[in-house]
């Protein structure tokens, strides 16, 4: 159904309708997807009490004159009064047991944001830009209080969601993600893979396995060992020549089978797996 568009605080308007949408299924009691994307803490840095038209600013939400540290934090607060909205609402409504609901990100902080001990953020391959955190509630699967070291990526939970629902996919376009359903069964059952990225902005690309990561920016070229060096300081490139050279083939050898960038894109980012063992 169509939203509403009265005026309200789009991060308000945005946890009523996700509500109202639990509310009609769990009264069908059909099973339901709801993707809910908050805008906020983003542009136009707006709080409650700042919401509603503001002609002045509207015609360019990209102003660079808009937020502060202070703003950015009650937009988090209100978005987060949101979420628990919605969680109230599956719990309410008796849906909450059995029902898979992850919060993550699509990319690193902006702006005000604060990625310590992370580098970079948005439009970065290193880490500030790309590690986001995953946090999933499933009562009825995932044990609670528990941490996993799986790596993942954003395209994993549509794989995920179609195993869930006993959905199949399209044998002719097959998916770049791989199925958490083990990890979030048991989140010591985590399984090696290798994460690919690519972005126009400044040539990066970037290859992640296992502690190791590849990063090339320009025409710079950087090997890291995540497990010692989050924040991405001590290039162990020249340390490790051989690494690198492997690391930069397997990149080569995944991009060759990736479309071109078209010319018009400001950031393409992609991942696949290798090397999976059996499950």
């Amino acid at each position: 159904e169509p939203a509403r568009h009265d005026g309200h605080y789009l991060t308000d308007l945005l946890s009523d309708e996700a509500v109202a949408c639990i509310r009609r299924r769990a009264a069908d009691r059909a099973p339901f997807l709801l993707s809910l994307h908050y805008t906020a803490p983003h542009w136009p840095w707006e709080t409650r009490a700042q919401g509603g038209a503001r002609p002045e600013i509207d015609a360019d939400i990209r102003h660079k004159d808009g937020g502060s540290i202070r703003i950015y934090q009650q937009m988090i607060r209100e978005m987060d009064e949101g979420i628990g909205r919605v969680l109230d609402a599956l719990d309410e409504t008796g849906l909450g047991e059995d029902t898979l609901v992850v919060f993550t990100s699509d990319n690193g902080g902006e702006r005000f944001s604060d990625n310590w001990p992370l580098v970079g953020g948005k439009m970065d391959l290193t880490e500030g830009g790309i590690r986001v955190p995953y946090i999933v509630r499933w009562p009825r699967v995932v044990p609670a209080g528990t941490v996993t070291e799986q790596q993942a990526i954003t395209m994993d939970w549509a794989v995920t969601m179609f195993e869930i629902a006993g959905a199949a996919t399209a044998p002719d376009v097959p998916l770049d993600g791989v199925s958490l359903l083990p990890v979030l069964r048991d989140p010591t059952a985590t399984f090696r893979r290798e994460l690919f990225w690519r972005m126009k902005y400044r040539r990066q690309k970037a290859l992640r396995d296992g502690a190791w990561k590849y990063l090339a920016i320009d025409d710079n070229e950087y090997l890291f060992d995540l497990s010692q060096d989050e924040r991405e300081r001590a290039n162990l490139a020249r340390r490790h020549p051989e690494r690198l050279a492997a690391m930069r083939a397997r990149y080569d050898a995944w991009n060759a089978t990736m479309a071109p960038i078209p010319d018009d894109a400001r950031a393409i980012l992609v991942c696949t797996e290798a090397d999976m063992p059996a499950r």
